[in-house]
């Protein structure tokens, strides 16, 4: 029997990747004060939330000031003695520092996105665990469902707290949804932690561009202005009652970043679907476009 050959041609090539280009952009530490007081922000409410407690779990995003948060909650779990049952991620160094000093019992990890994180899988209290185990909505025993806090970034959130975080405000594509939904849904307290502008574009607006995480899963945003709890999170309006923290609704947020920018135009989309954004189920609960060639107008005669 004759076989097909299909590789047209073997490379050799010096190295496969540069493993020292692991952890650039996104998932790099922050200098960026306005990211670390967000990070602030965040850890000050985790702290004086119901759930942080002995045996609290956690996951955090690979954003910047994400990364941030974990580095300020270890300093306060140290200082409070405050231990944590297990992490979750998307693994950093500062996740796996907690390993190191003790501060967490295990980690339990579906990537890693430095190679601190890569050395660490060596810990036999560092546990790799597949997608399914992590976040199959259709096992109750997913570890999203275990969650006390996740911490979260996203491009766009609106005034109903749903988050876009695939679609750039322009209409593009910058990337894929990862966990978001999953965790966002899973857990008790789902953090989104995002600056009121990014650039000149506001990241707390009526409407998002394209809706991949629902505002029924998000309980609280954190912006470098404010901090909005989700109004159907009585408890944890409840909660932060004496507590000082920025705290505003999230049309208040909305009207901070108009005030600055402006109200930007809505992107003009075609009919044609480019992508389809599925729920945990399966479901259809969003589509991405194919943008339309922005048309200036004609200009008044009287501006002439």
């Amino acid at each position: 029997m004759n076989a097909r050959i299909y590789c047209r041609y073997v490379v050799c090539v010096e190295a496969i990747g540069d493993p020292e280009k692991i952890a650039t952009g996104a998932a790099e530490p922050t200098t960026d004060q306005r990211k670390l007081m967000m990070a602030d922000y965040c850890t000050q409410f985790v702290v004086n939330s119901p759930y942080f407690r002995n045996g609290f779990s956690y996951q955090t995003g690979v954003g910047g000031a994400s990364i941030a948060s974990t580095i300020s909650l270890a300093r306060e779990m140290k200082k409070r003695n405050v231990r944590m049952r297990f992490g979750v991620g998307g693994l950093t160094k500062p996740m796996c520092d907690l390993l190191i000093n003790g501060q967490v019992d295990c980690l339990l990890d579906t990537q890693d996105f430095d190679l601190a994180a890569v050395e660490s899988v060596k810990d036999l209290r560092h546990f790799r665990i597949s997608a399914g185990e992590y976040a199959n909505p259709f096992n109750k025993g997913a570890v999203v469902n275990k969650l006390d806090f996740v911490i979260l970034a996203a491009l766009e959130v609106d005034t109903h707290f749903n988050c876009n975080v695939v679609v750039g405000s322009d209409g593009i594509i910058t990337g894929a949804q990862g966990g978001h939904p999953d965790t966002a849904a899973g857990a008790k307290c789902a953090i989104v932690i995002t600056p009121l502008l990014q650039g000149r574009i506001p990241s707390v607006c009526t409407e998002v561009t394209t809706v991949t995480t629902p505002g029924e899963s998000v309980d609280v945003v954190i912006t470098d202005y404010g901090i909005a709890i989700n109004p159907a999170r009585q408890d944890l309006i409840a909660a932060m009652e004496n507590v000082d923290l920025p705290f505003r609704t999230i049309g208040e947020l909305r009207d901070m970043a108009y005030a600055i920018t402006g109200e930007p135009e809505k992107v003009q989309f075609m009919d044609r679907v480019v992508g389809i954004i599925e729920s945990r189920d399966g479901t259809i609960m969003d589509v991405v476009r194919q943008i339309k060639p922005y048309e200036f107008s004609e200009p008044d005669e009287r501006e002439q």
